[in-house]
């Protein structure tokens, strides 16, 4: 039994207007291993031309939960039927034609397909695992889509193929949502302050207290001498400065600081007053 599908994210209509063909493909775990990576990316409008052998398990097996992409497929004898209704044609093909074709790259074939399918479908043609699309069909493309692999080792899975150029068509989708501001699955999120951090930035008052502690732990331990300082704290913040630190970690780079002190402590008693200042003010719960 094949797994249930999956939801699939609700699409627009530039979405919903794309279309992969696959053209004569041999083996069927590749149309399920497309139908899965279709819907990684959004898209759900699979044609098959002449597959050898479809529907059937593997297919679905190797979907991974992308079978209603499969269910809703359309099964064809030519390519000719695959885009009779399209108003743009796309094929992925390797350079070095006798007659040279219009050729773009994946994002490039985003941007047209957009571009078109307000019109009616866009059509994506994938070839045979073995050999591709023939000429007579290449020449049925407006445009031929070169992806630039490596040259030494170009051949892409069936599947690896489909998923780079999906990839592109959800990256243009993504750009495009909000008004022109773009999905914020986009937008970084490297350091406090960016949207989705959990803990705010820390103040650079709560920074400064942390060096000063700092400082103090690193002589109490003999560590560092602020009669010979060697540039050790410039250094030490230009570090923790590059972290960009929010207040749950300062917080936790107090405690380790106080318990650092308190160890020492238990070796020099004298140092039990300076601990004491140091910790005070902090969180208790500094976790």
């Amino acid at each position: 039994m094949h797994k249930p599908a999956l939801p699939l994210e609700g699409t627009d209509t530039f979405q919903d207007q794309i279309r992969i063909v696959l053209v004569e493909t041999s083996h069927s775990g590749n149309i399920g291993a497309v139908a899965r990576a279709m819907k990684n990316m959004g898209l759900g409008n699979l044609c098959l031309v002449n597959p050898a052998s479809f529907p059937d398990e593997t297919s679905y097996a190797r979907s991974s939960g992308a079978s209603d992409v499969l269910d809703n497929a359309m099964v064809v004898s030519s390519l000719d039927e695959a885009i009779s209704d399209c108003v743009l044609v796309m094929g992925t093909s390797a350079r070095g034609r006798k007659v040279p074709w219009p050729v773009i790259a994946p994002p490039d074939a985003a941007v047209k397909a957009a571009e078109h399918t307000s019109a009616g479908p866009v059509a994506l043609v994938f070839g045979r695992e073995n050999h591709g699309l023939s000429n007579d069909e290449l020449q049925r493309c407006h445009y031929h889509i070169h992806i630039p692999s490596n040259p030494e080792y170009s051949s892409l899975n069936l599947a690896m193929a489909v998923q780079v150029v999906c990839y592109e068509m959800r990256m243009h989708y993504l750009r495009g949502l909000e008004g022109g501001e773009g999905s914020p699955y986009l937008k970084p999120m490297t350091a406090p302050g960016d949207a989705g951090w959990d803990v705010p930035p820390a103040p650079v008052n709560d920074v400064e207290g942390f060096f000063g502690h700092l400082e103090q732990v690193l002589v109490d331990i003999d560590f560092h001498r602020r009669e010979n300082p060697r540039q050790l704290m410039t250094r030490l913040r230009r570090l923790f400065q590059r972290a960009r630190m929010d207040q749950m970690e300062i917080n936790i780079l107090r405690g380790v600081l106080t318990a650092v002190q308190k160890s020492a402590v238990k070796e020099s008693p004298e140092m039990a007053s300076e601990a004491d200042k140091a910790a005070t003010g902090q969180e208790e719960d500094h976790v």
